[in-house]
């Protein structure tokens, strides 16, 4: 409008007056223009200053124009500016973002206006974003040197990480995590190790009566006291260092093992020799259970202290001490021991280390009395192991001794005249001599069951089986050879009966009556003269009891004792064994000739 009046001044006069007062500028030109005339200024006047005005307005455009130019070209470079940040924001952070065009039938302040928002939103992004890798990057760089062992050149201010804020998309934060999940599990894994490590310590140093402290701050400081995770220090060297600690602590305990072991050994010997009592082993109860342990069975609190190895050494010492005043008394107490077992089983002891043999030997001080003790130990473990062997051959000597006494029983029982009273326990017996008959009828194949165990022993072993010094085999062939002859006795007596009853009745027909008791009675004496025994059997036959009727004697209802009958029975075979004989020598051909005459 300013422009279309300035150009009115230069018109003609009749042409400027119909544009100019058109418009408000014009009305001012035209009342400017009436105030000159009514002053009187003169037309040349009136131009130079329309002119004068019409410069002044055109520097006032000027300027306008100048100023809307540089504001239009801030306003084209802001826009490009923000345009290439957004471009660059969008790269470095990888969102996907509607993205920004220009158009042209747009003012520059509405395309400013829509791209600021954009703008603003990934600039907080990349904030946040930058964040994000600064949280991350500095815990996977805490991490590192918790496990590299440096950590001072970390703590002394934040990571700068501005070399990697051009890439802060989310697949490198992804990639970040996953290093950082992989490192927390390694150090997981480490934290474990360590504590896993330090326990072992512990139990190694509580069993050795070691100080735990110091030897885990010997490693490393942390490792005593640490008051949460991210104090304890978990660097290879730590791990290293823990490790070599175990593998000394295991040697350690490994030597003092065996070294107590040993001393516990002696200990026990000592222990069973000198008879302690409970009480006095109750101090050592821990100490002795380490004998029968392996290492990782031993976790008693300082049982492999130097102080317990020190303490058990002064005990074997005193103990030993004691043993040699005991000695004499112990060495005759295993004797006795032997002499038990061998009684038990029915064999001698070895006379070498006869009762006054021992007490000769110590007193004279020859032998060393624990080379005199361990060798009876021996000679008992020796009797113990040979007892075990003759157990079942000994079960049937018992057995067949046992069958001898009911049949000496049922001898006597037999010869008694009141047997078959109603007396009080005659019952009782009646039963036993039932089974007492059906006994003694298996002794035959008793001994000769006996006969053939033994001669399988004496095979086997090639030495003979000694009975309280005799030879069983011996022994049993002569009572098979005296149970012949009994039933010869007997046969033979049985006879000599029926020919006596064959003459009684002779001399009856012939007198006609009864011979005298007298004349009985010496005929009776005459056939008993030839049976020095008296009763025809070749044995000693107890006269019978006489009791009243009404009562059963009471020694036949008390079994007798198997050691009076044993005795009866070994007697005379002991009388003939006197004389030593070299068992060994006697051929099978000898021993079948035996079998064949005991059983004619």
């Amino acid at each position: 409008m300013g422009e279309m009046v300035l150009a009115g001044y230069g018109m003609d006069k009749a042409v400027r007056s119909s544009v100019s007062f058109e418009t408000p500028c014009g009305r001012l030109l035209r009342e400017l223009e009436q105030i000159w005339t009514e002053i009187g200024e003169r037309e040349e006047d009136k131009d130079r200053m329309f002119l004068e005005l019409e410069t002044e307005c055109m520097r006032v455009y000027r300027r306008k124009v100048d100023s809307a130019n540089a504001e239009r070209s801030q306003l084209r470079q802001s826009l490009m500016a923000k345009e290439a940040e957004l471009k660059v924001l969008v790269a470095s952070i990888g969102e996907i973002t509607p993205k920004f065009k220009v158009d042209e039938k747009q003012s520059l302040k509405e395309q400013l206006a829509k791209v600021t928002p954009l703008l603003e939103d990934l600039r907080s992004k990349k904030e946040e974003r930058i964040k994000q890798f600064s949280l991350v990057q500095s815990q996977i760089e805490k991490i590192k040197a918790q496990i590299s062992d440096h950590n001072n050149q970390h703590d002394n201010g934040p990571v700068n990480h501005s070399k990697d804020n051009h890439d802060l998309s989310t697949r490198r934060l992804s990639d970040l995590q996953a290093e950082l999940r992989n490192l927390q599990k390694e150090k997981s894994d480490r934290l474990q190790k360590v504590f896993i490590y330090v326990d072992e310590v512990h139990c190694l140093c509580s069993v050795l009566g070691m100080d735990f402290a110091k030897t885990v701050k010997d490693v490393h400081p942390s490792l005593h006291g640490a008051n949460s995770e991210n104090s304890t220090n978990i660097s290879d060297s730590t791990l290293e260092g823990l490790t070599e600690t175990i593998l000394k602590l295991k040697a350690e305990k490994r030597t003092r093992v065996s070294k107590l072991q040993e001393i516990v050994g002696k200990l026990h010997k000592l222990w069973n020799l000198m008879e302690s009592t409970e009480q006095e082993r109750r101090h050592f109860t821990r100490v002795a259970a380490v004998l029968g342990s392996t290492e990782e069975e031993i976790t008693s609190s300082s049982v492999l202290s130097l102080e317990t190895i020190q303490e058990t050494e002064e005990e074997v010492e005193r103990l030993t001490k004691q043993k040699a005043s005991r000695m004499k008394e112990l060495v005759l107490k295993k004797r006795l021991e032997l002499e038990d077992i061998c009684s038990n089983a029915h064999m001698e002891p070895d006379m070498s280390t006869a009762p006054e043999k021992i007490t000769a030997l110590i007193d004279s001080g020859l032998v060393d009395p624990c080379e005199l003790l361990s060798s009876i130990e021996t000679q008992i473990a020796k009797a113990r192991e040979e007892s075990l062997t003759r157990k079942d051959i000994m079960e049937k000597v018992d057995r067949w001794l046992s069958a001898c006494d009911e049949e000496t029983w049922l001898e006597e029982y037999n010869q008694d005249s009141s047997r078959y009273s109603a007396g009080r326990g005659a019952h009782i017996n009646l039963k036993r001599a039932e089974k007492a008959r059906i006994l003694v009828q298996k002794i035959p194949s008793m001994i000769d069951n006996l006969i053939a165990k033994t001669f399988a022993w004496e095979d086997e072993r090639s030495v003979p089986f000694l009975y309280d010094g005799a030879r069983l085999v011996a022994i049993l062939e002569e009572q098979k050879l005296r149970r012949v002859q009994k039933e010869e006795d007997k046969r033979r007596h049985r006879d000599q009966k029926k020919l006596q009853s064959l003459l009684l009745k002779e001399k009856e027909l012939i007198f006609g009556s009864k011979p005298s008791p007298k004349k009985t009675s010496s005929f009776n004496r005459r056939t008993s003269s030839h049976h020095p025994n008296g009763n025809g059997a070749g044995f000693m036959t107890p006269a019978p009891r006489r009791v009243s009727a009404g009562s059963a004697t009471p020694e036949l209802l008390t079994p007798r004792s198997y050691s009076g009958r044993y005795n009866n029975y070994f007697k005379e075979n002991r009388r003939l064994a006197a004389a030593p004989l070299n068992f060994s020598t006697v051929s099978k051909e000898d021993r079948k000739k035996k079998t064949r005459r005991g059983a004619y």
